[in-house]
C-alpha cells in the first residue's frame, strides 16, 4: 500500500499508530452525542471512515518511532471491508472503540497483544482458536450477529458487561465459548442475548460473572454450560433466564449463587445441574422456577434453597448435601419430595440427615414417618392395610407418645376386665393376692415382670385377652423404648 493512497482520516490513523497516540474521530459537542451513535455509523462521511486494509497492514507491518510503542487506539471511526487478521501475530494493542463495522471481523488462530472493541457496533465477530495475552474487552458492544470464541485462549479477563448479541436469522448459538480458556474472569453482568450462548467445557480460572444478564432463548436452551470449570464462582443474581439453563457435569468449587433470578422454561427443563460438583448452590429470593429442576447425581455441599422457588416437578434421586439451609419445619420441605419420578428412599434419608446435623431430631422423625407413607403406596393392598394399621397406632415406630397412649388404653381395658373376673391361681396356696392393674402390667412389658402372670391362668375369653395384651404389649413397648432411646442418644 502507497502513502498516497491514503486518505487524511487514514493518514492521521498511521501517524498516530507510530507514537502509540490515540485518534478519536467523536464530535465535542454534547448536543450531537446521538451523531456519535456507532449503531448510525453507516451514515459517517469519508472524514471519520478508515478501510480495514489500511488497518490490517499497520498491525502487521506499520512505522515505528524510535523510543514508542506502537499502539492501535481508535474511536469513533467508521470500518469499511473485512479486518482480516486470521492467523496472524500482531504484537500491538488493538483499540477500536465506539466504531461501526461494516463486515464482521475475523480474528480467527491469531495472536494478539489486547484486543478492545468496546462500545462498538459489528455484524458478528469471528474469532474461534484465538490468543490473546492480556485481555480481551467487549464491554457494551453490540453484534448484529454470532460471535465466535470457541477455543479462545484469553491470559486474562473477558469482559462482556452490558454487551448485546442478537443474530435473530442463526440456528446454532449466539456466542460461543465453548472449550475457551480464561486465565481471569468471564465478566459478564447485564449481558443480553437473543439466542443460546454456549459455555461448554470453557475453563475459568476466576469468577464467572452474569449478574442482571437476559438470556432469551424460550422453548431452547439458553445457556449451555456443561461440563463448564469454573475455580471460583458463578453468580447469576437477578438473571433472566428464558429458556433451559444447563449446567450438567459443571464444576464449580465455590458458589453457584440464583438469588433473585428469574428460570423459565415452560413445560421443560428450566434448570438442569446434574452430575455436577457444586461448594454452594444458593437458589433463593425469586420467583418461582417455571419449568422442572434438575439436581440428580449431584454434589453439593451448602444448598441454600427456599421452599418458595422449588418448582411444580423436580428430580433429585442421588442428590447428595451437606447442609440444607434455611432451616425449615419438616412439613415445608417434604413435598418437594413428593414432586420426583416415583418414591425414592434417598432423598427422604438426605433430607433426615441433614436435620439430624442440626439436632432436629423432631424434624428427622416427621421425614421417616412420610419416607414409610410415600413407600406405603408402592405396596399391594395388603401391605397398604397392614401400613395404615402401623401407622394408626404406632406411627410406624416414630410416634413413640402415641404408642404410650396406647399401652394406658390397653392396661385401663385388662385391669376392668380382670377386676370384674379374677383369673384362678395355678397354686392356690402359694399365689399372691391378685392385682388387676399388675397382672396387665406383666402381660403388657415383655420385660417386666411383677409376678402376676405366671401366678394366675385365665381361661376362655379372658385367655385371649391376655395373648392380645401379650402381643401388642411387645409393639408397643419396643416402639416405647426406641422413642425414649433417641431422645436420650440425642441429649
Amino acid at each position: 500500500m502507497e502513502i498516497n493512497d491514503l486518505t487524511p482520516a487514514e493518514s492521521r490513523v498511521r501517524r498516530a499508530f507510530a507514537s502509540g497516540t490515540a485518534v478519536d474521530f467523536r464530535t465535542a459537542d454534547p448536543n450531537a452525542a446521538t451523531a456519535d451513535d456507532p449503531a448510525d455509523g453507516g451514515t459517517w462521511g469519508p472524514e471519520r471512515t478508515v478501510r480495514a486494509r489500511v488497518l490490517r497492514s499497520l498491525l502487521l507491518d506499520g512505522p515505528r518511532e524510535d523510543g514508542e510503542v506502537p499502539v492501535l487506539s481508535l474511536s469513533g471511526a467508521r470500518v469499511t471491508g473485512r479486518l482480516e487478521l486470521q492467523n496472524a501475530t500482531v504484537d500491538h494493542p488493538v483499540r477500536l472503540r465506539h466504531c461501526h463495522f461494516e463486515e464482521t471481523p475475523t480474528f480467527h488462530a491469531a495472536r494478539l497483544r489486547e484486543l478492545n472493541l468496546s462500545e462498538s457496533v459489528l455484524p458478528g465477530l469471528i474469532s474461534h482458536a484465538v490468543r490473546v495475552d492480556g485481555v480481551l474487552r467487549l464491554t457494551r458492544t453490540r453484534f448484529a450477529g454470532t460471535v465466535r470464541l470457541s477455543g479462545a485462549e484469553v491470559t486474562g479477563s473477558l469482559y462482556l458487561e452490558s454487551a448485546r448479541v442478537e443474530a435473530p436469522d442463526t440456528e446454532g448459538p449466539v456466542l460461543q465459548l465453548n472449550q475457551a480458556v480464561l486465565g481471569a474472569d468471564l465478566w459478564a453482568p447485564g449481558l443480553r442475548a437473543v439466542g443460546e450462548v454456549r459455555l461448554t467445557g470453557a475453563r475459568v480460572a476466576g469468577t464467572v460473572n452474569l449478574n442482571d444478564a437476559v438470556l432469551d432463548r424460550p422453548g431452547g436452551t439458553a445457556l449451555n454450560a456443561e461440563t463448564l470449570a469454573a475455580e471460583a464462582d458463578v453468580v447469576m443474581r437477578r438473571a433472566d433466564v428464558r429458556g433451559r439453563l444447563e449446567l450438567r457435569g459443571a464444576r464449580i468449587p465455590g458458589r453457584l449463587d440464583l438469588s433473585h433470578a428469574r428460570l423459565a422454561n415452560a413445560g421443560d427443563t428450566a434448570l438442569r445441574a446434574s452430575s455436577c460438583v457444586i461448594g454452594e448452590l444458593w437458589l433463593r429470593e425469586g420467583p418461582v422456577v417455571r419449568g422442572s429442576l434438575n439436581l440428580r447425581r449431584t454434589q453439593v455441599d451448602v444448598l441454600f434453597l427456599q421452599p418458595e422457588v422449588v418448582p411444580a416437578r423436580v428430580q433429585l434421586n442421588d442428590l447428595t448435601y451437606t447442609s440444607l439451609i434455611p432451616h425449615e419445619p419438616a412439613e415445608r420441605r417434604l413435598p418437594m419430595l413428593e414432586r420426583g419420578n416415583g418414591y425414592l428412599p434417598f432423598t427422604y434419608e438426605q433430607l433426615t440427615a441433614s436435620y439430624r446435623r442440626i439436632g432436629d431430631d423432631d424434624a428427622a422423625r416427621l421425614v421417616q414417618l412420610a419416607k414409610q407413607r410415600r413407600r406405603r403406596r408402592t405396596l399391594p393392598w395388603y401391605g397398604r392395610l397392614w401400613g395404615h394399621l402401623q401407622d394408626l397406632t404406632v406411627g410406624y415406630g416414630f410416634r413413640p407418645v402415641r404408642a404410650g397412649g396406647w399401652l394406658v388404653s390397653l392396661l385401663a381395658v385388662g385391669s376392668v376386665a380382670y377386676g370384674l373376673h379374677h383369673p384362678p391361681a395355678l397354686k392356690p396356696e402359694e399365689a399372691p393376692d391378685f392385682d388387676p392393674v399388675f397382672y396387665t402390667l406383666d402381660l403388657l412389658l415383655p420385660v417386666i415382670s411383677f409376678g402376676q402372670e405366671t401366678a394366675f391362668s385365665p381361661g376362655g375369653w379372658y385367655q385371649t385377652l391376655a395373648h392380645v395384651l401379650i402381643i401388642t404389649g411387645w409393639l408397643l413397648a419396643t416402639t416405647v423404648i426406641t422413642g425414649l432411646t433417641r431422645t436420650v442418644s440425642r441429649q
